[in-house]
């Protein structure tokens, strides 16, 4: 998205190389990324997703988030883009 090309230029715009999160800092989960994508093509994700529970990986973490504490304090960086708008 826009959000995240505005942070690679940001980065390169700085006197050394250094690491950032490029996050929202919220979380999403997979089904409701899966659901925006499938509203955005106007389709009811319900009607094209079989979800099959054999494949589900059992030590898989539950919730990932994103900290932009660094990019948004050193580069001036946040996230202007929601999921829906993207």
């Amino acid at each position: 998205s826009r959000d995240y090309v505005r942070a690679m230029w940001l980065m390169l715009q700085q006197g050394k190389p250094d690491d950032y999160v490029v996050a929202t800092g919220r979380t999403t989960t997979v089904r409701d990324m899966c659901r925006i994508a499938f509203e955005h093509v106007g389709l009811k994700m319900n009607d094209h997703l079989v979800i099959d529970p054999d494949l589900f990986r059992p030590a898989e973490v539950e919730i990932l988030l994103g900290n932009p504490a660094k990019a948004k304090a050193k580069l001036g960086w946040e996230a202007t883009i929601s999921l829906e708008e993207m």
